[in-house]
């Protein structure tokens, strides 16, 4: 599903990633944790082929870093759902056609279009919503929005940075179970936080950057 091998990675002279490995498979949940500019957005780059390490391997799905095609890379991407902090909706278009957006510029079927945003708005609970304003709803219903767009392709993974970094404590719970809830139909996610509280309560499996390397790590509960 996804591995890094051995991968080194820096940014003008300053290593972010040094012979950093691990592995994540299919249906897992993964918290991605950190200090803060510790790389944790620089690996996710590296997952979506953004940026392409300066030795080791990254594989996500069939793809491989060091083989890739630049003309591949967005065929790649279009198997991936990405979830950012800022939500990057288009404010000048509904929440239906924020969703749609992703599909019409794969050309698909206009009829397809139409049921496949129905049916990930339901699962984000956000039928009511369809032709509601970004401006006009909540930041948890934005990022509700960001999450149904996510999935509208049918990713084979969910790559979510900092998913709830501008939501307050209580809407912060309510992304995360949605996210559990998206797992636990077979979805492989994988959430990248400095929100240790959310990781503990996610309890899924915590891979730490420190020190530029990868390490499975257990939390201390409160």
């Amino acid at each position: 599903m996804v591995k890094l091998s051995n991968v080194t990675f820096g940014f003008n002279g300053q290593q972010i990633l040094d012979h950093a490995s691990c592995e994540i498979v299919r249906g897992e949940f993964a918290s991605l944790v950190g200090a803060t500019g510790s790389g944790k957005t620089t690996l996710l780059r590296l997952l979506i082929m953004d940026l392409i390490p300066a030795s080791g391997t990254v594989t996500v799905g069939n793809h491989i870093s060091h083989i890739i095609k630049r003309k591949q890379i967005p065929l790649l991407r279009r198997k991936l759902g990405i979830v950012f902090q800022d939500f990057k909706l288009l404010e000048d278009r509904s929440v239906y056609d924020n969703v749609a957006f992703a599909l019409y510029v794969t050309d698909a079927r206009s009829s397809n279009i139409r049921k496949r945003v129905l049916h990930v708005l339901a699962q984000v609970g956000l039928s009511h919503k369809t032709t509601s304003m970004p401006n006009n709803l909540s930041g948890g219903e934005q990022q509700r929005v960001a999450i149904a767009r996510a999935l509208v392709n049918d990713p084979f993974l969910l790559l979510a940075d900092e998913p709830t970094g501008n939501l307050d404590p209580t809407t912060s719970l309510e992304i995360l179970k949605l996210l559990k809830d998206i797992n636990a139909e077979g979805m492989t996610v994988l959430m990248a936080t400095h929100n240790y509280d959310l990781v503990r309560k996610a309890q899924g499996r915590i891979i730490q950057i420190k020190d530029r390397k990868l390490q499975e790590v257990q939390l201390k509960a409160k």
